[in-house]
């Protein structure tokens, strides 16, 4: 054995202490950065040389502390857990404001709701069968039957702003997804060459995590680790990155919410080739801004409004045309809708004075009010507009409260599960502390040994007789 043995150990030793402390203040520097995970050193002892030939030299230690690495402290499980909750939650969330967005614009049960705009038209028709000859209660219809075809296509224009906007969101997802795409691509390639080159990716490696993490809550897509350390990205079974290589989504669809079509989710380089999302905000707003038929949201409201619209025009007209003026005239259509086209937007009324209103039944005289009576009963109707509103509001808000519960419950996962993550992976000050001091322990106690050992050969060196004599 070597008389310098001592000090190759020694000096292992050392550059071990002094490595895990380089590395424990780089956890604690990094201890509120987003998405950082805690390393360790990781260290293997040096084994004894072989020994060969006739003498035997008895045991020997081991030459010393081998520094394997610096690994890096996560739990793959929790992290694809975290990228499932985030992408049930980005889903729920977006749909829950969706929701809550449209709900607070309806407005209803409140005095400026259409389902009040509708019992103060009826009213008014009530009064006005009361005192037939009053012009102000017959002013008084106009002005409210007005308001209410105003009300109502507001209603459809509110509906339409937000599937526009939608519309707009859903574009900036998807071109976000995009981004985010090329630049896991991107790291993939460095870590790949890091790790080949036998250097560390572990920042590398944080980076990526979080950037797949904001994929999976804006799209829900699942990652795995490949063998080289790269990381696959899939969105329905197909690869979004893959090793260095990235895929664009690009979005076809309406542009506005009255076409009744489809969107569109296909690969860039492969347009005929759909892509099936059913998580995340994409996916969200891919089902709000379905057409009525699929279950959208904004577009089964919207048609909503025109069918209340067309039932309001219906019912009107069929009893107005059913009495006579006050100068024996037959009535007339009382609403008109358009022929195509929204009926919400392009509701009318038709009578421009309050000598066109049919009020009476044919025969009973100028001042009978019998028909005007049955116009305010119209509401009370089975399939009236007020019942087709009222139904709609009541499954609305069944909807919207099912899709809040669900965000919360999906945002409580999501919480729990990031918590399980950091658990693992997040920097802890007071562990850092104790592992700070357990490796300057140990630094000093291998400068001592290195001092013995320096000691020991200066007697044996300096003092152990003269050379020569």
């Amino acid at each position: 054995m070597s008389t310098f043995s001592g000090l190759n150990t020694a000096a292992s030793a050392l550059a071990a202490a002094r490595r895990g402390m380089d590395v424990v203040g780089q956890n604690i520097a990094n201890q509120k950065t987003e998405g950082y995970t805690r390393q360790r050193v990781t260290t293997s002892a040096v084994a004894a040389i072989a020994q060969t030939g006739r003498f035997s030299v008895g045991a020997l230690p081991g030459h010393g502390v081998s520094i394997d690495g610096v690994a890096r402290l996560g739990d793959a499980l929790l992290d694809a857990r975290v990228r499932d909750a985030l992408g049930a939650s980005g889903y729920w969330s977006t749909r829950a404001v969706a929701a809550t967005t449209v709900e607070a614009s309806l407005a209803e049960p409140t005095a400026n709701g259409l389902a009040a705009r509708l019992s103060k038209f009826w009213s008014g028709w009530q009064d006005l069968a009361n005192t037939p000859d009053s012009g102000a209660a017959a002013s008084s219809i106009l002005e409210s039957a007005k308001e209410l075809a105003s009300h109502i296509a507001g209603g459809y224009r509110n509906v339409a702003t937000q599937w526009t906007n939608a519309r707009d969101s859903a574009d900036r997802t998807v071109s976000q997804v995009n981004a985010t795409a090329d630049q896991i691509a991107v790291l993939n390639d460095e870590i790949r060459d890091a790790l080949a080159s036998g250097r560390s990716a572990n920042e590398l490696m944080d980076q990526r995590s979080v950037l797949a993490q904001n994929v999976a809550r804006m799209s829900g897509a699942a990652a795995t680790i490949e063998s080289d350390g790269t990381m696959t990205v899939r969105l329905g079974g197909n690869a979004l990155v893959s090793g260095s290589d990235s895929r664009h989504l690009v979005l076809t669809g309406p542009a506005s919410i009255d076409s009744g079509q489809r969107f569109s989710l296909s690969w860039a380089s492969a347009p005929d080739l759909p892509v099936s999302i059913d998580g995340g905000e994409l996916g969200a707003s891919l089902s709000v801004l379905a057409p009525a038929a699929d279950g959208g949201m904004l577009a089964g409201l919207a048609a909503t409004y025109d069918r209340v619209a067309t039932a309001l025009a219906e019912a009107m007209n069929t009893q107005h045309r059913a009495g006579v003026t006050s100068t024996g005239l037959a009535g007339g259509d009382f609403f008109t809708v358009p022929v195509t086209g929204s009926a919400a937007l392009g509701l009318q009324v038709a009578v421009a004075t309050a000598a066109e209103l049919a009020l009476a039944a044919p025969g009973a005289g100028p001042l009978d009010a019998t028909n005007a009576d049955l116009i305010s009963q119209i509401g009370r109707r089975a399939g009236s507009p007020d019942a087709l509103w009222s139904d709609q509001v009541t499954r609305f808000g069944v909807a919207t409260a099912a899709d809040v519960q669900r965000a919360k419950l999906s945002d409580s996962a999501a919480v729990a599960a990031v918590g399980a993550q950091q658990s693992v992976a997040a920097v802890d000050g007071d562990e850092e502390t104790i592992s700070l001091l357990t490796y300057q322990t140990a630094y000093q106690a291998a400068a001592r040994v290195m001092t013995a050992v320096d000691e020991a050969l200066d007697v044996l060196i300096n003092r152990t007789g003269l050379v020569g004599r």
